[in-house]
């Protein structure tokens, strides 16, 4: 029997700090400084980043009342399609240094330091302080989170929350606590505030973790998590109580819903309808890749796939050292947690039918970062047993493998890289191997060129990350590869159709560029406007619009200086300075002019709001200067959502003339 068959020594149960050695703060501080710098270096280039979030941060930098809904606009008409927690730290900071870049992404990289120290903060609970340094720069250099951490979508407070609930039960898991566990539940309760379900995807393995290993009585620790569900319920409900007390004539239409309901966004466009394809006035089934492999496909692989490998060799190696340990084991614990929170999300990011982007996968990587600091540790302090050392090095091999392989997708962007980090990492596992025959500074040695290599790859993935400017709805990190939904990088930098990185995308529901494609932001749109209505079958939308429609489902429209101009001319005269069709379409004019720009038919122009007699109530009270032109409407299918844009479209066409300014069709409704 060697020592990997044995029980896992005891841990102690309280902070590890005080036997710290002295070169852990300095370390942790330049660690903390050095993801501050990737995250918030050359913030500003990426401009309004998403501008569908950027125009609702304005207006809740505008309206109290804006802020509180969530509204696309500050007169109120309709919300995003999300619940708008993760907006209020973006609009506090712009009502203090103004609408612009930087206070709007500013919070979103603070939050990633934050969720950086929250994590070494869990590990070093149970492991040494370099363990968790490790697992901290794991966290920092996965390409998916310095992407999502440099912009200006919900997934930034999710994360943060969800990593921060996990310290909370790591901290009543010690000793039964009460008050952390329901810190930990509030944690997750707050966390469905910036993205609803998503949050709770966590929720059972944090309750099963608790219930098993906590050291108390089971009746204590049943009655201790049905408190824990009450704070849960309170801390994600409260907001939607008080959203259902208001009456819908004196707020904003909740977008994303059929029925003006959030507990249908919340269970339907944003619940069920992501796992099976269902979500009404959504994109449909977006399972092509749908599978075990999809972690590990053509876009998603460069995104989050480096230490995956690692981090599910390292759990199995921890629950296996730990397999005769007590029930109230620590370190076994702390495996089940972020185990679970690993399988659990990425199963259901893997076979879930409905929308799915690339960048779902930063809520990998806090629990990927966890298990590799965590087992790079268990394993080096059992180094001198052979089985240890075979699982350390052969965990290094395939990292380096796997490493080479990513690369490789990419072969005209620093082709050294690839064979480098193959090279190197053969080399630490091979040093590996004998390090219970090295000199201790050699076995050191071996252990950071290991750690060094492991870390390579997505290092100059995420440095790219950073360097390069992120537009629109859909982003990637890294560099081009083939394959998958399509990102957004940079303005004007052109990919191809479902290219990661590409300006462009495929259609939704379709197959790529061509009928229905998406048109690029800014073109200008043919005198007259117009809509299309390109048709879809078994749930399945396409997207489409008149050549020239200015924005798209993708990203906002940067208008022209007399468009912008004419918007603001007389705006205090109106409650909207215009409508357009789409809230992307609405965000670039909204953003421009600082006005309200109605967004009809919320994100995908598919919503009921406004209906066409409202509308025309409100052109008929004098409350809407402009209509503008160009936009997409999808309908098609038997749950594409309402059709009242289209109306809309329609009446205004036949209604009132267009004139055409800087390329862009305007009705004036006056």
């Amino acid at each position: 029997m060697t020592v990997l068959d044995t029980p896992a020594p005891a841990r102690r149960t309280g902070p590890r700090t005080a036997h710290d050695p002295p070169w852990t703060r300095p370390a942790l501080a330049v660690l903390l400084a050095a993801t501050a710098a990737l995250y918030l270096g050359n913030l500003g280039a990426s401009g309004w980043a998403n501008s569908f979030y950027s125009a609702a941060v304005q207006a809740g930098a505008t309206s109290w009342k804006a802020f509180f809904f969530g509204s696309s606009d500050a007169a109120g008409a309709i919300t995003v399609d999300k619940t708008p927690g993760a907006l209020w730290p973006m609009a506090l900071s712009a009502r203090i240094f103004g609408v612009n870049a930087w206070s709007i992404l500013a919070p979103q990289a603070l939050m990633g330091v934050a969720t950086v120290a929250a994590l070494y903060a869990t590990v070093r609970r149970r492991y040494p302080a370099w363990a968790a340094l490790l697992a901290g720069a794991v966290l920092a250099l996965t390409p998916v989170a310095a992407l999502m951490f440099r912009f200006n979508n919900p997934d930034a407070l999710l994360v943060l929350m969800l990593t921060l609930a996990a310290y909370c039960l790591v901290r009543a898991q010690e000793n039964a606590s009460t008050r952390w566990l329901l810190l930990a539940a509030s944690c997750v309760g707050t966390g469905f505030l910036a993205k609803m379900l998503q949050a709770f995807l966590v929720v059972p393995v944090l309750a099963l973790v608790y219930l098993v290993t906590a050291p108390a009585p089971v009746r204590r620790r049943v009655w201790q998590l049905l408190l824990a569900g009450v704070a849960l319920l309170v801390s994600a409900g409260w907001w939607v109580a008080a959203v259902a007390l208001v009456p819908a004539s004196s707020r904003p239409y909740i977008g994303g819903s059929q029925n003006n309901s959030v507990l249908e966004l919340a269970l339907g466009y944003n619940g069920l309808g992501r796992l099976n394809g269902e979500e009404t006035g959504g994109l449909g089934n977006l399972n092509q890749d749908a599978g075990w492999g999809r972690m590990f496909g053509a876009t998603i692989g460069g995104q989050i796939s480096w230490l995956l490998p690692a981090a599910l060799i390292l759990l199995a190696a921890g629950m296996w050292a730990a397999r005769r340990a007590p029930r109230t084991d620590p370190g076994r614990a702390a495996f089940a947690l972020w185990g679970g929170w690993l399988l659990l999300t990425a199963a259901t990011f893997s076979f879930m039918q409905g929308i799915f982007h690339e960048y779902y996968t930063v809520a990998l990587a806090p629990a990927a970062a966890a298990l590799t600091g965590m087992g790079a540790a268990l394993l080096w302090s059992r180094r001198r047993a052979l089985k240890a050392r075979l699982v350390l090095a052969g965990t290094v091999a395939a990292t380096a493998a796997w490493a080479f392989a990513l690369l490789r997708r990419t072969p005209d962007w620093h082709p050294w890289i690839a064979p480098a980090v193959l090279a190197a990492g053969l080399l630490a596992a091979a040093a590996l191997l004998a390090a219970a025959r090295l000199p201790a500074r050699a076995a050191l040695a071996a252990g950071a060129v290991a750690a060094v290599t492991a870390l390579t790859g997505p290092a100059a993935y995420a440095l790219d990350t950073a360097a390069t400017p992120h537009t629109g709805a859909i982003v990637t990190a890294g560099p081009s590869t083939r394959g998958g939904f399509g990102g957004m990088r940079g303005p004007g930098r052109a990919g191809g159709p479902g290219g990661q990185g590409g300006q462009g995308a495929r259609a939704p529901g379709g197959s790529g560029a061509g009928a229905g494609a998406m048109p690029p932001p800014g073109t200008a749109a043919a005198p007259g406007g117009g809509f299309t209505r390109p048709g879809g079958t078994g749930g399945r939308r396409s997207g489409g619009s008149r050549p020239g429609g200015p924005g798209g489902l993708l990203n906002g429209t940067t208008p022209g200086s007399a468009v912008t101009a004419a918007l603001k001319a007389g705006a205090g005269s109106y409650t909207w300075v215009a409508a357009a069709v789409g809230s992307n379409n609405a965000s670039g004019y909204q953003l421009a002019a600082r006005e309200p720009v109605m967004a009809v038919g919320g994100f995908n122009g598919t919503d009921p709001a406004p209906t066409l007699e409202q509308f025309r109530s409100h052109v008929a009270a004098g409350k809407i200067h402009y209509f503008i032109g160009g936009g997409t409407v999808r309908t098609g299918g038997t749950d594409s959502g309402s059709d009242a844009a289209q109306q809309i479209s329609d009446w205004v066409q036949k209604t009132f003339t267009a004139k055409t300014v800087d390329g862009v069709a305007l009705y004036d409704l006056t």
